[in-house]
């Protein structure tokens, strides 16, 4: 028989305060019985003496101090897990909202995890196919890595999700591959958006969603990612099979970290968030990941929209530090236009050497990557001096590169929502463009691979 105590002493937002407790610990869950018979749940927060902060998932709305009754269950959150999760869409709190049976658990697993030993840790390097080529050919995803997306206001950031989720696929290797998709904070039109994507395109067999909306708790905000991440460690690690987190969008967990941390009354850091707000994500980033010895994987595409398009923030500033690179969409490549809006120069993909090569992609990947990142930027350089001094003011390679630059966006960054495109069409896309350049510029790609790949167009149009 667990003890109640019916002794709060303050009520403060989504928080409360109980005196004379005993034997309570940390992330310990609670019960509430409210004097209409209801019941809430929470967690501890913080104990110290005789005394527990209890963090309430449903908030403290109709709660009466002297008339509320609080019982300590002696355990911590844990998730129900199972294959036949895959094909269902759960709430932040992990209880299915898709109309079907509840899971009949194989196993209830804590969600915050248990850490990977450093030195269990394998080093990332398959490769993993998004379909999209500014990240297959420029930025390669490679699996067990975390590559976030940096998005602002108003940018696409939730089609490019959902269309990674649908294609992503691990090549050639017959291997069990998996989605596991966690949107934070959504409206309902997104969340209809997504799942309505996931069961039109039949990815939804392959994946497993949780869905936490606008108007729910903050607290479930914060659980959201966890039950999506302790879903993707059991899939990997017990079903050995590869799996693919995207977690979006990650400014409205750190937004609700921010509000429980208000109502704490912590002393805030930067912008008013926590001051252990990298500690927080770092918890979360660090689950991605491979073992030895075990088949599955983990790799994660966390999300982000910038307050304001500022990489200085500290959301993406802090999740920079953590993570293995960073995916950037432009405002001003959307505002031509251009799906996705992928801004090449400053993206950057630390681990894409690992993924890249023979019988990963292709011998001439980095041939191909090199070259087209420093024709852009050479193209780019030359539409700046444009501006300044006029077309006219160009050199002839000058103008051959803002072509270029032109036509990388307009054929390479630029594609259809639903155009699965291989690695080996993104490459050949890219040596045609680069036939766009004179020879004696293509300085990056090796002699060799320039006469096996590069289109012979002169000597096509003479013949």
């Amino acid at each position: 028989m667990l003890k109640e105590y019916m002794t709060i002493a303050d009520i403060a937002g989504p928080l409360v305060l109980v005196e004379k407790t005993e034997n309570v610990a940390y992330e310990e869950l609670v019960e509430i019985e409210l004097s209409s018979g209801e019941i809430r749940r929470g967690r501890v927060l913080e104990t110290w003496e005789d005394k527990a902060m209890v963090q309430l998932f449903e908030g403290t709305t109709g709660m009466m101090r002297e008339e509320t009754k609080v019982r300590f269950l002696g355990r911590v959150i844990e998730l129900p897990v199972s294959s036949d999760m895959l094909g269902r869409i759960f709430d932040g709190f992990g209880e299915p909202i898709d109309k079907g049976p509840k899971i009949i658990p194989e196993d209830r697993v804590d969600i915050n995890g248990n850490p990977i030993n450093p030195y269990a840790r394998s080093y990332p390097s398959e490769f993993i196919q998004t379909g999209v080529s500014t990240i297959d050919g420029m930025n390669t995803l490679v699996r067990g890595q975390k590559l976030p997306v940096f998005s602002g206001s108003g940018l696409p950031h939730a089609r490019l999700a959902a269309q990674i989720a649908r294609q992503a696929k691990v090549r050639g290797t017959g291997e069990n591959f998996a989605v596991v998709f966690a949107a934070m904070g959504i409206t309902f039109e997104e969340a209809d958006y997504f799942i309505s994507d996931f069961r039109k395109t039949g990815a939804i067999e392959r994946a497993v969603l949780f869905i936490n909306l606008a108007n729910d708790p903050a607290i479930e905000r914060i659980a959201t990612p966890r039950m999506a991440l302790t879903t993707a460690e059991y899939l990997a690690f017990e079903k050995d099979m590869h799996v693919l987190v995207i977690l979006t969008d990650m400014t409205n967990y750190c937004e609700a970290l921010r509000e429980v941390s208000a109502a704490r009354k912590e002393v805030p850091g930067r912008r008013g968030y926590p001051g252990y707000l990298y500690t927080d994500l770092s918890l979360l980033y660090e689950r991605a990941g491979r073992i030895h010895g075990k088949k599955g994987s983990i790799t994660q595409i966390p999300i982000l929209s910038m307050p304001e398009d500022d990489k200085t923030h500290p959301i993406p500033d802090l999740t920079g530090y953590i993570t293995e690179g960073q995916i950037i969409m432009g405002r001003e490549i959307h505002n031509k236009g251009i799906y996705p809006p992928v801004d090449v120069l400053p993206s950057l993909s630390r681990l894409k050497e690992k993924g890249i090569g023979p019988d990963r992609t292709r011998e001439d990947h980095g041939d191909v990557l090199n070259q087209l990142f420093a024709a852009y930027a050479r193209g780019n350089e030359a539409k700046e001096l444009a501006v300044v001094l006029g077309e006219a003011a160009l050199s002839e390679d000058d103008k051959q590169f803002l072509k270029f630059a032109d036509e990388f966006e307009s054929r390479f960054v630029q594609q259809g929502e639903n155009e699965d495109r291989s690695i080996e069409e993104t490459l050949d896309l890219g040596w045609d463009l680069m036939s766009i350049l004179p020879r004696s510029e293509l300085k990056r790609v090796s002699d060799e691979n320039v006469e096996k790949y590069l289109p012979k167009k002169d000597e096509d149009a003479a013949s």
